[in-house]
């Protein structure tokens, strides 16, 4: 697994470095610590001498020229920190830094594809408090929108150590969905873990023998309670495949607007960490994110992993 984790010195990061000992991470892996400096470096002045015709560079471009090699150094330094703490938690993980002058969300997004990053962890850092819920930064917006592979929004809390983990994952029987309980069921969890699938329904719901095959899809009605069986016997085998896994697993079925019941569950039950797809039934392939992914990402109070499928 190739873990690209974004480090910017904040406290939301390094509450994500302390939150990535309870993401049911690999016990070995390959990590990737960026931290990118938010200033342009043209090339040294140096190599561009020449005593026939001599550079003439200004005293503005040479502050500005010490300036960002100072940022750059200081990105150097708080990656090169980051991994000495990321490999005290992970003693078997292969861990890099690298600090690069760039725009942070798309350095980023450009190194995760580069690499071919499997997960991108970035804090909620820059959030903003809007009537009484955190809001995500506009880096971490953008990487969460751009990235091609999953991402998690770690928001780092000060949870009982004696509970167990607790985690909900939004389902709803799309490919997606789907892709995010492997994601959980594949991960390493200590014994006890409490895995709660949510599946939020409002009038009618999708019911699709393959996923995959969104033709053959017909939508059931939901308001009569006599289907409310079927869509238990949908995901009931999602349910054993995590119990299967070692994990605590149940099922819980609301009705409403899945974007506010989703973030409702996870607050009353006291979840970790929500997991969901990027897109569900009904979202629109030529985007790269679905409405209800940003919307739980953005509000939740609990982390959140956005998973994608891999290409």
């Amino acid at each position: 697994m190739k873990i690209l984790i974004a480090y910017d010195g904040s406290e939301c990061a390094d509450s994500a470095l302390e939150e990535l000992k309870i993401a049911g991470l690999p016990k070995t892996a390959e990590a990737t610590v960026m931290s990118l400096a938010d200033v342009f470096l043209p090339p040294s002045t140096n190599e561009a001498a020449d005593d026939t015709f001599p550079v003439y560079v200004s005293a503005g471009v040479e502050l500005a020229l010490k300036r960002a090699e100072r940022e750059l150094k200081r990105a150097d330094l708080m990656a090169q920190g980051a991994s000495k703490q990321i490999k005290k938690s992970f003693p078997d993980w292969q861990v890099r830094y690298e600090a690069l002058a760039d725009s942070p969300a798309w350095g980023l997004i450009k190194k995760s594809d580069e690499w071919a990053a499997d997960l991108i962890v970035i804090g909620a850092r820059g959030h903003s408090v809007l009537g009484g819920r955190l809001v995500l930064g506009s880096v971490s917006q953008r990487v969460l929108y751009e990235a091609r592979c999953s991402v998690r929004i770690a928001r780092g809390g000060g949870r009982d150590s004696g509970t167990p983990l607790r985690i909900v994952i939004a389902v709803d029987n799309s490919t997606y969905s789907n892709a995010a309980v492997d994601t959980v069921r594949l991960r390493d969890w200590p014994t006890g873990t409490e895995v709660r699938l949510l599946t939020v329904v409002d009038t009618v719901m999708p019911v699709a023998p393959d996923p995959s095959s969104p033709l053959s899809m017909k939508w059931i009605e939901v308001e009569d309670d006599d289907n409310w069986d079927q869509v238990r016997q949908i995901f009931e085998p999602s349910v054993e495949k995590l119990r299967s896994a070692g994990l605590n697993a149940s099922l819980m079925i609301r009705r409403g607007n899945p974007k506010d019941e989703i973030i409702e569950e996870a607050e009353g039950w006291g979840a970790d960490c929500i997991f969901l797809g990027a897109k569900g039934t009904r979202g629109v392939e030529r985007l790269l994110l679905g409405s209800v992914s940003s919307a739980v990402s953005a509000r939740a109070r609990c982390s959140v992993e956005v998973v994608r499928k891999a290409e």
